[in-house]
């Protein structure tokens, strides 16, 4: 089968054998694959957890047809439309854990559906399970112009935050973060930033920040939140080490949570799925959340599809069909 494989030179499309399902895997036929900014730096050979290096099929969310399962698989039937996410999703066919699976509802197509699954269980887990968002509740989303920054900015709107920050270094994406539920929008490379939470926050602070960013943020984060405040760190776009301000860390009290996928059990990662499905899959399921698709690609370009998220100017997920 085609799969997009990290070689001695680099990625590329190759023929590649096609994989068998055992114990709870599900064999996926792949129709269409969303692009994550993880899946960019291991174009270039990183590593994402376990995952990476010469010999990777590439790409970690996908959406398509059940086409055969393994012995101790559950849940779901040959012909099923489902998306997922796991490792080697930018193939012809992919194997999922039968838990990391959602059914895809009949009013989404492929190319919609594969937006969907890394954002919804990344941000459901962030908002609502680690930073505990109550209704009448503020926050801010750092990097809320990406893809599961957008659904994160639903996922606060739908749980009943009262006040939705989204942060955007761009001016074009920083002005539509209204859309997607913003209620006020902040450029974090201006040092005023912090100062504007505060304002409309009434000195306080918020109570929850969901950090994609970090960095040279990190320290600015604990002055826009409120004493006993929260921040779930999810990401490190602004780099994996900084200066970080821990007299006021312990003066705000702020309650300071690291999440990631790299580092959980396949066990965690169902019950992620589970709590998905339970607290907001209907809101999947009118399209109340859903992510906009800035471009489609076809298999053969995906070199280009990851040009064009390297120059970083999209808004919403790129997607690559088959």
């Amino acid at each position: 089968m085609k799969a997009y494989v990290y070689g001695a030179g680099g990625a590329t499309i190759a023929e590649v054998p096609k994989p068998t399902p055992s114990g709870t895997q599900v064999l996926v036929r792949v129709h269409a694959c969303g692009l994550n900014r993880a899946d960019l730096g291991m174009t270039k050979g990183q590593a994402h957890g376990s995952s990476g290096g010469i010999g990777t099929v590439l790409g970690m969310e996908w959406a398509g047809e059940v086409a055969e399962l393994g012995p101790q698989a559950k849940g779901v039937r040959v012909g099923d439309k489902v998306m997922g996410s796991g490792a080697g999703a930018f193939a012809e066919y992919t194997l999922s854990d039968h838990g990391r699976l959602f059914r895809t509802p009949s009013n989404m197509n492929f190319e919609e559906s594969a937006t969907l699954p890394v954002a919804l269980a990344t941000m459901h887990n962030a908002v609502v399970t680690n930073g505990a968002l109550q209704p009448g509740q503020s926050v801010l989303i750092q990097g809320a112009s990406s893809g599961v920054g957008l659904m994160a900015l639903q996922i606060a709107k739908l749980k009943g935050a009262k006040l939705v920050i989204g942060s955007s270094t761009d001016t074009m994406r920083r002005s539509r973060l209204h859309e997607f539920g913003a209620d006020l929008a902040v450029d974090s490379s201006d040092p005023g930033w912090v100062d504007q939470v505060l304002k409309a926050t009434g000195g306080e602070g918020v109570d929850l920040i969901v950090d994609q960013v970090s960095g040279k943020v990190a320290s600015q984060n604990l002055a826009a939140t409120k004493i006993k405040g929260r921040i779930v760190n999810v990401g490190r776009l602004g780099g994996t080490h900084a200066d970080f301000n821990f007299d006021l860390h312990a003066a705000r009290r702020i309650h300071y949570i690291g999440v990631t996928f790299r580092t959980r059990s396949i066990e965690e990662i169902r019950e992620i799925f589970d709590e998905v499905r339970k607290d907001i899959w209907p809101a999947v399921e009118s399209r109340k959340l859903q992510l906009p698709i800035d471009q489609v690609f076809a298999f053969k370009d995906i070199g280009k599809a990851f040009e064009h998220m390297e120059a970083n100017r999209h808004l919403g997920k790129i997607v690559v069909t088959l």
